[in-house]
């Protein structure tokens, strides 16, 4: 296996499988897990991108979460050291953007691969020897577009209620296992690479979503960058404040407490799920979604007697 591995029984706390780990969210609850004192697999496709964890003294491995070998390789080597994974955080995934209406299926299924698939089989692949040692924690990275969708991301948010959804079951599948299911759902999280890729996957298909495109694109990328002040862009978190929810709900797991289901993180993670919850579809189009953020505007309707 390509990566790199520190002497055996180095390190302490439980066994820890991150995914996503070159950038972003993986890579802080990576670094933030090991100064913990877990034994942290940190994983990514291409593993060179995982030199300067590794470098620290991670654990690091090639783990393509849509590849079986890769996720089933990974899994074995993690049980072969410790008997079982003692926490999987599924973090990778990567934001598909762009209307519905122009969407290629190929991409799609892409997107679900990668976001959805993925999380699924990697579960699949440790329970069965968490539940043979009594306990274990899985987290699922969501995200505040599990909870509700925006125009130009349905895709991705398609992604993220499945997670949700997949979340809630297993959770009642697995708790009188002694196995803890765990959704952390961020706001706006000010990653450049994932933000990055999209913004660049707002490419042109047609003109009849032209400006909506262009909008898009500016709105995210001062949301992802700051370069330009907006109400979504002022209350961004970073990637580290997840990691430091991640490391609490991966520490409570270790100490046999039950976490709950879900955890917001951020200001507008927890404001705008909490307006969702208390206000009609209608209503909170009108409040929120339209106000916000950019959609697709259609011609303007004739006023009566207007014949130009």
């Amino acid at each position: 296996m390509t990566g790199h591995e520190p002497a055996p029984g180095s390190g302490a706390g439980i066994p820890v499988l991150i995914t996503g780990c070159s950038s972003g969210i993986g890579r802080a609850c990576a670094l933030r897990l090991h100064r913990a004192g877990h034994a942290v697999y940190a994983t990514a496709r291409r593993p060179e991108t995982l030199a300067e964890l590794a470098a620290l003294g991670v654990r690091t491995m090639a783990l393509d979460v849509t590849d079986e070998e890769s996720m089933a390789t990974a899994v074995a080597k993690v049980e072969a050291a410790h008997g079982a994974v003692g926490a999987l955080v599924n973090s990778a995934g990567y934001a598909m953007s762009g209307c519905i209406e122009e969407a290629s299926l190929a991409e799609v299924r892409e997107q679900f691969e990668t976001n959805v698939y993925g999380l699924v089989r990697l579960s699949q692949l440790v329970l069965p020897a968490m539940r043979a040692h009594g306990g274990g924690t899985i987290v699922n990275v969501s995200s505040i577009f599990g909870r509700y969708a925006v125009p130009g991301s349905g895709f991705y948010n398609a992604t993220k209620h499945a997670v949700e959804g997949l979340s809630d079951s297993l959770r009642n599948e697995v708790a009188d296992f002694g196995v803890r299911v765990v959704l952390v759902e961020p706001g706006p999280v000010r990653t450049t690479r994932f933000g990055a890729t999209y913004v660049a996957n707002l490419r042109p298909v047609s003109r009849t979503y032209e400006t909506f495109r262009r909008e898009s694109a500016e709105y995210f990328e001062a949301i992802y960058t700051g370069r330009r002040r907006t109400l979504a862009g002022t209350f961004a978190i970073q990637s580290d404040d997840v990691a430091r929810r991640v490391a609490k709900v991966v520490a409570k797991g270790a100490r046999g407490s039950r976490p709950r289901a879900r955890y917001p993180v951020g200001l507008l993670a927890h404001s705008t799920i909490a307006l969702r919850r208390l206000t009609s579809d209608v209503l909170f189009d009108h409040l929120f979604v339209r106000r916000l953020f950019p959609v697709p505007r259609g011609p303007r309707p004739r006023k009566q007697g207007d014949h130009r």
